[in-house]
């Protein structure tokens, strides 16, 4: 064999050695790769929140990560603002609701702290609502309290995650589905987080 020859094959030995390499690297790393494809922006502000109205800061990140992917000033085609889109009247009806200094509709349209305040401090009081069931508190954030109450009474959806496929709306449906996924990605993914459930 020329040296040429054996110089090509040793680099190539030397290239699959380093591939192995990596790839052993990702497996046992797995919670490396999980974090750059599933991250979490504005951390602490989700922990603050979920502390002070006592939900997991995983959830609101799931949350977050479907109705916005985590952009401060999104504006959905319906109308919801900022990060955690919510509605308008439902941003204000919520600033009436508690004391939340001197913030405003505006600013949870364009500050990702103001909107994940009042989005927390929502899913707290969706949770109070319909107590520790998931889907429907999901399922009242994205459609509406009333519509899913009048859903569980009327016994078209139980508000159970495994018939999930009965709530009449696709939308809800699929974002039901959607932040459930993320939530348990980022279980997964961010064990150590200081979570209160």
């Amino acid at each position: 064999m020329s040296k040429r020859k054996k110089s090509v094959w040793n680099r190539k030995r030397l290239f699959l050695l380093g591939l192995i390499v990596v790839l052993a690297a990702l497996f046992i790393r797995s919670e490396w790769i999980g974090r750059l494809i599933y991250p979490v922006s504005y951390a602490e502000e989700i922990r603050q929140n979920a502390r002070l109205y006592g939900l997991d800061p995983l959830l609101i990140a799931a949350i977050i990560r479907v109705e916005s992917n985590y952009k401060e000033n999104a504006v959905s085609p319906k109308g919801a603002i900022g990060i955690m889109q919510l509605m308008p009247d439902t941003a204000a009806w919520i600033l009436k609701q508690d004391r939340f200094g001197d913030l405003t509709v505006a600013d949870a349209g364009s500050r990702a702290d103001a909107g994940i305040r009042l989005g927390s401090w929502y899913v707290k009081e969706l949770r109070r609502q319909f107590g520790d069931n998931l889907p429907a508190v999901l399922a009242a954030y994205n459609a509406g309290p009333n519509r899913v109450r009048k859903w569980m009474e009327d016994k078209v959806w139980d508000g159970n995650e495994s018939t999930v496929q009965n709530i009449p709306y696709g939308e809800t449906r699929h974002y039901v589905q959607r932040v459930m996924y993320y939530y348990r990605k980022y279980q997964e993914i961010y064990d150590e987080w200081d979570r209160t459930d």
